[in-house]
C-alpha cells in the first residue's frame, strides 16, 4: 500500500480505504480461484495494482469518460482505476466467466457504483467507449481487430480516444502497422522500481 502512496499522494481516506482493502480481498480469493499468480499474490500492489495505475499517470480521465477493460482477468486494471477515477465510468470484461465472479465480488465489497462487470468475448462487445484498456491479453494487431470499432469518435480527455495498452518487452514488430497511429511511454519514466524497466505504454489511436 505505501507503494501506491508514494506515486499518489493525494489519495482521498475513502481511496486509501480502498486500496488497502485490495491485499485482502485478493489473498482469500485467490485461495478459491487463482487470477494472481501465486509468487505474484505478495507484490500485489507493485505488480498489479501500481502497474494498472500507470494508466493514471498518462492520463486524467475526466467525469463521465467510459472505458471498457478488455481481459479483465480479476480486474487489473479496472479495478484500480475505477477507485482513482470515480467519475468515470468502467466495464470489465473478460471471456473467462470465474474471473468476472471475483471482478464481481471486489467491486461490491469496495463500494464502486462506476464498476459494471460481464462475461462475454470481446469481439461481441456491443457500445462504444472513450477508451479501450487492458494488459496484454494478446499481440496488438489482434487486440485492435477485436476492439478497433468500439471507440468513440468525439475526443473529452487530454488525449485522443483510443486503446491504453500495458505492455512488456520488445514488441516492435506489432506495432509495424500502426506507425501513425501509436505512441509508446515507458513506465520507468514514472515509477523507479526494477520492475518497471522493461514495462510500457502503447497510446493507439483508432
Amino acid at each position: 500500500m505505501k507503494i501506491v502512496q508514494k506515486y499518489f499522494p493525494g489519495l482521498t481516506d475513502l481511496q486509501k480505504s480502498q486500496f488497502k482493502m485490495l491485499l485482502p480481498l485478493y489473498k482469500d480469493w485467490n485461495h478459491k480461484i487463482n487470477v494472481v499468480s501465486r509468487k505474484d499474490i505478495d507484490q500485489l500492489y507493485e505488480r498489479h495494482v501500481l502497474h494498472s495505475l500507470a494508466i493514471a499517470r498518462f492520463v486524467q480521465f475526466v467525469p463521465r469518460t467510459s472505458v471498457l477493460d478488455v481481459g479483465t482477468g480479476g480486474g487489473f486494471p479496472g479495478i484500480p482505476l475505477a477507485i482513482m477515477f470515480p467519475g468515470a465510468q468502467f466495464h470489465l470484461v473478460d471471456s473467462i466467466g470465474k474471473k468476472i465472479k471475483v471482478v464481481e465480488a471486489v467491486a461490491s465489497e469496495l463500494k464502486l457504483q462506476n464498476v459494471t462487470s460481464e462475461k462475454i468475448r470481446a469481439e461481441d462487445i456491443p457500445g462504444s467507449y472513450d477508451f479501450v484498456v487492458s494488459r496484454a491479453v494478446t499481440s496488438l494487431p489482434v487486440f485492435y481487430g477485436w476492439v478497433k470499432g468500439k471507440i468513440k469518435k468525439q475526443n473529452r480527455n487530454s488525449i485522443r480516444n483510443g486503446i491504453v495498452y500495458l505492455k512488456g518487452g520488445d514488441f516492435e514488430t506489432e506495432l509495424a502497422g500502426f506507425k501513425n497511429k501509436s505512441k509508446v511511454y515507458p513506465l520507468s519514466s514514472w515509477f523507479y522500481e526494477p520492475f518497471f524497466e522493461t514495462k510500457k505504454i502503447v497510446h493507439l489511436i483508432v
